[in-house]
């Protein structure tokens, strides 16, 4: 049997995100950047129920969700287990475009602005360029 992927859920309640959202973010983001890879096993609903305090049928959603994109396979008595992955090139550690930005950040860090900051600073300007793309 396949290892639990190194992926841990954080649920911000706050954030007006949906919670089984979250975890289908989370999960794509981890599967974009390798952290996931095919034959990986997800974490249990009961592991993440006990991380995360959540309902265990907002994990199975989640689940259910990934599944239906066709990125993951409930395979039962198993686990859920990843099928591809969503990783592109600039996603890897080494990327040239991925230690631009890691050096944008920090740039950006030492200039004062907060997390949340970046966030919406990188979402409006990432908005702004595939804007009318409607590809994603």
């Amino acid at each position: 049997m396949a290892e639990s992927a190194a992926v841990e859920y954080h649920i911000d309640r706050r954030s007006g995100v949906a919670t089984y959202l979250q975890i289908v973010q989370q999960t794509k983001q981890a599967l974009r950047l390798g952290l996931l890879e095919p034959g990986d096993r997800l974490p249990t609903a009961r592991e993440v129920v006990e991380a995360t305090a959540i309902n265990p049928n907002t994990v199975l959603k989640a689940y259910r969700e990934l599944e239906r994109e066709g990125l993951v396979e409930a395979r039962r008595g198993l686990g859920t287990f990843v099928t591809r992955t969503l990783g592109g090139a600039a996603a890897v550690d080494d990327s040239p475009l991925r230690a631009e930005l890691a050096d944008w950040a920090r740039r950006a860090r030492t200039a004062g602005l907060e997390k949340d900051d970046v966030s919406a600073l990188f979402t409006a300007v990432l908005d702004k360029t595939f804007e009318g793309d409607h590809a994603g």
